[in-house]
Order: structure tokens, then sequence, then C-alpha cells
């Protein structure tokens, strides 16, 4: 029998952190590929992205293999596509290397060590592998869909902790974070004073099975002058903290520890102060630990990567099996091979909450969505530039944007699980 009463720790960082800058560069390559494929006439479906970002002093490395447009691609004095020793297309880097640059200065890093004006940046893209390519391609030419882009499994949360249906611990975390971002760039007060890079932490207690307070808060952020000790930064930060608590209605323990800047000073912060990688913050990313992970990460990789549409598909369809009032928890896993276009398998766990059976939920996800990749970037339209958002606070328990953003976190499948589990009785 499940715990009813614990605490549960999550983390999040900010887009500052080494490893959501890299991130959010991989993402936002990935939307360049997407607008500049709608520019020149290029067939969506046809991106390829898979964009890996390392950063450190000064230095940004991206590398990675992608299929793009023409207007993307070196050429050489006569005007013709550059080709290398084994006649594929050279990659031009000045795009990339000016979106990387923006990213840089959108975050806010103009310090000493790293500074979008005076970073330099290697590009390192080439043309994806044909032994790669061939295992979606050929799967659409012969099924009419795209077989996955690799093998893998995928899971998806949900539950009734918070509005956004998340779990309260990652849900509080990133809304801290989130808080006193939008107030350093907004200049607002001594909030000004703090730099990107920073951390939370929150512990919440369940009793009975539901988040009751907060007994632990954990924040260390950069700052700007080099006089202000802890006690400064918690006075600056301190009422962000609690709007953020306040607004979801989870109080704050009487007895809650705050740690703030437990080592007394954080100026130096960012890749000047530690190297950042894509992919290393996929918890983060997720459900905090409240949920299994699949193990794949998702900035810098187009949607034919099951890593990140079957995961934004599970998140979709737990998300409505909840809302639609089938279980008060859901788990669901799906899994891939790479060339094949439907899942192997669809698992389902309603963790004892349930009002029908997971027999029952597993049958209705099949007729309610196609979960071929082609199926999922067609239901929750992915071939856009859409991704960057996704690279910081989290992926999911976000507000569906109307330019398309986060579309995984709508409930239009309300109703239509419901018909197909009422069907299946």
């Amino acid at each position: 029998m499940a715990r009813r009463s614990y605490l549960f720790t999550s983390e999040s960082v900010s887009e500052g952190h080494p490893d959501k800058v890299c991130d959010r560069i991989s993402d936002e390559i990935v939307d360049l590929v997407y607008r500049e494929a709608k520019k020149a006439g290029m067939d969506p479906w046809k991106v390829r992205v898979a964009c890996e970002t390392l950063a450190t002093t000064n230095r940004v490395v991206i590398a990675g293999e992608v299929r793009v447009p023409d207007t993307l691609l070196k050429r050489d004095a006569e005007g013709n596509i550059a080709l290398d020793k084994r006649g594929q297309p050279v990659i031009n880097p000045s795009k990339f290397r000016s979106t990387a640059r923006r990213a840089i200065r959108s975050i806010g890093y103009e310090q000493e060590g790293f500074h979008w004006k005076t970073v330099k940046i290697d590009v390192l893209l080439h043309p994806q592998s044909p032994d790669i390519g061939q295992g979606v391609d050929s799967a659409a030419d012969a099924q009419g869909e795209e077989g996955a882009g690799d093998q893998g499994i995928m899971f998806g949360y949900a539950c009734r902790e918070t509005p956004d249906l998340m779990p309260a611990p990652i849900y509080y975390a990133h809304r801290i974070l989130r808080l006193i971002a939008e107030a350093r760039k907004a200049g607002e007060g001594d909030a000004a004073m703090l730099g990107p890079d920073a951390k939370s932490q929150v512990t919440v207690r369940y009793v009975d099975g539901k988040p009751s307070a907060v007994t632990e808060i954990v924040l260390s952020t950069q700052h700007l002058d080099p006089t202000w000790d802890s006690s400064r930064v918690r006075e600056v930060v301190e009422p962000y903290v609690r709007q953020a608590l306040s607004e979801g209605g989870l109080p704050i323990a009487e007895d809650c520890r705050w740690h703030i800047n437990p080592t007394g000073k954080f100026v130096i912060g960012g890749p000047y102060g530690d190297a950042g990688l894509t992919g290393r913050k996929i918890i983060v990313d997720t459900y905090g630990g409240a949920a299994p992970h699949g193990g794949g990460a998702f900035s810098g990789k187009d949607t034919t990567k099951v890593d990140r549409s079957g995961a934004y598909a599970a998140r979709y369809l737990a998300k409505n099996v909840v809302a639609a009032e089938l279980a008060d928890r859901c788990t669901i896993q799906l899994s891939y091979a790479i060339g094949l276009a439907q899942p192997l398998s669809i698992y389902v766990d309603l963790h004892g909450t349930g009002r029908v059976s997971e027999e029952e939920v597993e049958m209705a996800i099949r007729q309610v969505m196609d979960l071929s990749p082609s199926g999922i970037r067609r239901h929750l339209d992915l071939n856009k530039p859409i991704h960057a958002k996704t690279s910081a606070y989290g992926h999911f328990g976000r507000k569906p944007g109307r330019d398309g953003s986060f579309s995984w976190e709508r409930m239009d499948l309300v109703e239509a699980l419901k018909k197909a589990v009422a069907a299946a009785a």
C-alpha cells in the first residue's frame, strides 16, 4: 500500500543555469530550422534536428546532425552548395551563431566570463546520417506514416495536486524561479541586481496523500553585488517565494526552514562558473521525480524523435484521463522501436485511484489518438517553431499558447475518452 503521509522534494533551475543555457540554445536551433524551412518552402515534415550544446567560460560549442533547407547551407564562390569530402552539404554557421547569441542575450548574460557579444561560438553541425534517416523515411514511404526516430520508453503523468494537474513540489519550484526571473528582467527594485543563474528546491509535507504544507525551501541565486550576503539576498527573494506559494494556496509550515544562498556568496555563475550541457536536467523538465522518466532528453530534438514527441503525447493523454475524472492520478508508458510507426506497448497505472480499470483506459487511448510519430505531430501540431519556450521551467504544467506552444497541455480529449471508455464497458 502506498504511503499516505511523507515528505517529498523537487528542484528546479532557472533559464540562466549552465545546463539550461544549453537547452535554450539547442531548442532555438530547432525553431530556427522550422522557421527557415517555412520561408524556403521546405516541407516541415522533412526537418531533422539532433542538436547538442556545450557552454563554458566565453565558449559555446554546437554539435549534432540536421536536415535543413538550402538557406542554411554554405555556398562556394560560384553560388553552388558547398560539399565536404564525403559529398555531403556543408552547414553555414552564420545563422546558428546569431541565434545562439540572441538566446544568451535574452537570458541576460552580459558578464565577465560569459557575454553574448564576446562569447566564441563553434558550430559543428553536419547532415543527418542516412542510416538513421532511412529508418524514419522508408517507414513513411511504405506505411504512409513515419517510423520512430529511435527506440525508447516515454512516460506521462498527471495528478490533482495543482490546477495544472502537476505534482506540487515541482510546480512550486518552477513558479518561484519564474517570478524571480520576471522581476529581474523587468528591473523590479533590488531584483534587478540578481543574476540569471538560480536553483530552487521545495519540500512538501503530504498528509493522507495530499500536499498540506511546505517544510523546506532552498534557493540559490546569483547576485551581481559582491557585498550582498545570504540575509540580504533573502530580503530580495522572499516576497517572490511567498507569492509563488500563496498563488497556489499551499501554506508555508510554521516550522519551515529557509536555506537562501547557503554558501553565503554567489557572484560567479552561469557557464563562467560551471560548464553546461544539453539534456542534463531531465527530471527538472518533467515531474520532479514524482513519476518515472524514460531517460531521453527533449531539448535540441525535432519531434520525429519520440523521446520528445512520445513524452508529450503521454503527458497529454495522462492529463486528459485525470481531467475526465477517470482517475485522480495517472501514469502512462509508451514504447517504440526505430523505424516502426506504432508504439510497441501502452501501459497505464491509475495508482488505485481509477473509476474504471487500467485495461479500459489503455483501449480508450488507442481509439482516441494515433500514437505514431506522424500521428502525434499532426494531432499536437508540433511542426512549428514552438520549442524554445519549453527549455526552462518545465515542459509540462504550462499554459497552451496561441502560437500552438504547449499543445500537449490542452484538455480537449476529455469527452472522447469518456465515450471510448463507456463504449468498452
